[in-house]
């Protein structure tokens, strides 16, 4: 371990030694002014509805998401449930400024867009990030209690962090009261799962939960399958009034095959409906092994003198080994392809501890909050580039001549240690509200970086930066909180480019203007924002003699319009509606002017549930996708799209039965192309799960 992670670990159990050691002299009435007495955000509470009241992530504290200076979404249980969501991105469908599957279906990855920023790389789960730098691996939907999407940069609490913001996922935790639920379910596309989710309080201090699924997806793609395996465990112990352990344990294992996707320039010449099914990889080639494992500790304890002293651990590990197909252009009727090799040992440690208080001065009311930030993460990986016979889209006849000898390897052998140390100050004066937060963090990149054109580089290099995050607002006694912020970030980057240059950390700014509503007369939320986001060194993986390689492109802005609405507008009524304007540019390099990739001018949701209280839900929603490029280079535009979906449940006793259709119209679109391939939207699926309860 490195002498600044021995250092910032010290430095932790430092200060809960410091924290423990004031509760024990608390009696002492010299020690401290008067402090008034606090509480942390308790997101083990499994919020009920659609509208989230708190999230984890914003401002790590218990700022109510109706008074956060920032745009935050909040996705609930309840929510996935009724739209029968099965992935992040189909859970961030109705989410404004999200685009929740530019790829289309890719079960290895989630891959949402968030205000035209991909946020692969800005994925958390319980307020921990995601330490993989090739794309988060897709966490198991049904393992989660609620997701939070904070848009625009926040380093300021968070470190190293990506433009788009964060994807917080927070795992099912215990409860204080007993259910359980086991069901099956299976679709159109042939695919099934059983599922169940228990929860035992054991007392007032102790409880447990055990969540578990086994599903075989499919797609419309029949070849392009994963068979996942998932199993998770959750301890919640009360010791006492004022101390409060989680330990949250994970096991996820599947084999997700790769999508080919098909050349652009068949789309243009063959029929969507046929090309949407028709795989392209090699039976013969294609194969997928991943397992993940988390194990996460939280601790809260409330000190005598009314700060509370609070820590996150969690623990991760990646192995994953595949091998897939891609395509790289048409020849008549020929589709070129080559063959990939991919191997990952990756695993990342995560400590964030954290003091926080409330202080007033006069008639002004602080919540302070302190922290330290830790994280590790090694990477060792391989991927292997062969060459690869070409496939004939009219009759495909899938090789059995298998490449052995790679034309390009590239090997990383890396380590990021990164330390950050963070102060926030929420103020209160009467109805105005003001946030103020910085954070100073230094990030140590060590090891070796191996590519065929380059050869071995030494990617040794150490980062320092100092962000920040300031908000003003306004609470109208109405409910009404105009607001303005400003906030930046830092995301150092692992590796090299092409050619074995280091690569420099991207930094990016934002200026927001919004106004939330929350009605006194109903459970609701509404939020409209402006903005504008900047990215410096943005680095982009760019396609250069066939192969991917990392390229920092400069400059790049985003700015646009959000609107949205979660409501239970009546009895039995649920809402969640949105609209965003999104304008990107690209501001340097040979893609000047160009938008963004995968960043829709326009996009629109409106979902509508209504339980009529006799056991029968149902809903509806309409999503529009605007017109989009598929590469910075602008050269694949792809068409607007608007798309329907269906749910509908029935309860009686302790059995409940749902079915959800997806696509409704069936509607053929191309998800989005690049340089490897196009890639369809999902057809109209049909889903039918069977659940019993107590």
């Amino acid at each position: 371990m490195s002498l600044s992670v021995r250092a910032a670990a010290l430095a932790s159990a430092s200060l809960l030694s410091i924290a423990s050691a004031n509760a024990q002299e608390a009696d002492d009435p010299y020690l401290l002014d008067p402090i008034t007495l606090t509480a942390t955000t308790d997101v083990s509470v499994q919020p009920d509805g659609y509208v989230g009241d708190y999230s984890q992530s914003a401002t790590k504290s218990d700022t109510p998401v109706a008074e956060m200076q920032q745009s935050v979404s909040v996705v609930t249980t309840q929510q996935i449930e009724d739209q029968g969501a099965q992935t992040l991105g189909q859970a961030l469908s109705y989410t404004s400024g999200v685009l929740g599957e530019p790829f289309g279906t890719d079960p290895r990855f989630d891959s949402p867009t968030i205000r035209g920023f991909a946020a692969d790389d800005a994925q958390y789960v319980n307020g921990l990030r995601q330490l993989r730098y090739l794309g988060s691996p897709a966490f198991e939907t049904y393992g989660l209690q609620q997701i939070e999407v904070l848009k625009g940069p926040n380093s300021s609490l968070y470190g190293a962090g990506s433009p788009a913001g964060i994807i917080n996922q927070v795992q099912k935790r215990a409860q204080d009261y007993d259910f359980g639920e086991v069901g099956l379910g299976y679709d159109s596309n042939g695919a099934g799962q059983l599922f169940f989710d228990m929860n035992k309080a054991q007392s007032e201090s102790f409880a447990w939960r055990l969540t578990g699924i086994a599903r075989d997806d499919e797609t419309q793609i029949e070849e392009l399958t994963n068979e996942r395996g998932y199993l998770a465990g959750a301890l919640r112990w009360q010791p006492g009034d004022f101390t409060t352990f989680d330990v949250i344990a994970s096991y996820l294992k599947d084999s997700p095959i790769s999508p080919t996707g098909v050349p652009y320039e068949l789309t243009r010449i063959g029929e969507g409906e046929r090309l949407r099914d028709l795989y392209t990889g090699n039976p013969n080639w294609d194969d997928s092994d991943r397992k993940m494992a988390n194990f996460g500790v939280e601790v809260s304890h409330e000190l005598e003198n009314g700060w509370t002293l609070s820590q996150g651990f969690r623990y991760e590990k990646l192995d994953w080994t595949y091998t897939n197909t891609y395509v790289s252009g048409l020849i008549g009727d020929e589709i070129a392809q080559g063959y990939t090799r991919q191997s990952e040992d990756t695993s990342g440690i995560n400590l964030d501890t954290r003091l926080s208080g409330e202080v007033t001065t006069g008639s002004v009311t602080h919540q302070l909050l302190f922290g330290l930030d830790i994280r590790k993460y090694d990477a060792d990986n391989e991927t292997n580039f062969l060459s690869g016979p070409g496939l004939n889209w009219r009759n495909p006849v899938y090789s059995s001549q298998l490449p052995t000898t790679p034309w390009y390897v590239a090997t990383n052998d890396l380590t990021l240690e990164q330390i950050g140390i963070y102060a926030q100050d929420e103020i209160t004066a009467g109805n105005w509200r003001g946030s103020l937060a910085l954070r100073h963090d230094r990030a140590e990149q060590s090891g070796t970086s191996y590519n065929s054109v380059a050869g071995v580089t030494n990617a040794d290099q150490v980062d320092r930066a100092t962000t920040g995050r300031a908000g003003l607002s306004y609470v109208f006694a109405n409910g009404v909180m105009p607001y303005a912020s400003y906030a930046t970030s830092f995301d150092p980057q692992i590796g090299t480019d092409g050619d074995g240059n280091k690569l420099k950390p991207t930094k990016a700014r934002q200026w927001e203007l919004g106004v939330k509503y929350q009605p006194q007369g109903f459970n609701g939320l509404f939020t409209a924002a402006i903005y504008d986001l900047r990215e410096t060194n943005a680095t982009r993986r760019v396609v250069e003699d066939g192969v991917p390689f990392d390229r920092q492109i400069g400059e790049v802005k985003s700015r646009g319009l959000e609107l949205e609405a979660t409501a239970e507008i009546g009895t039995g009524w649920d809402l969640r509606a949105g609209y965003a304007y999104n304008d990107t540019e690209i501001v340097a390099g040979e893609n000047n002017g160009n938008e963004m990739p995968n960043a829709p001018r326009q996009l629109a949701s409106l979902w509508l549930n209504r339980d009529f209280g006799n056991g029968i839900t149902a809903g509806g929603g309409i999503r529009h996708l605007g017109k989009r490029f598929g590469d910075e280079a602008n050269l694949y535009d792809l068409d607007a799209v608007t798309l329907v979906d269906l749910g509908a449940s029935y309860s009686y006793d302790n059995v409940e039965a749902s079915l959800n259709l997806t696509n409704l119209t069936d509607k053929t679109y191309v998800a989005t192309c690049g340089a490897f391939g196009c890639f369809y939207g999902e057809g109209r699926t049909l889903t039918a799960k069977v659940t019993y309860k107590w």
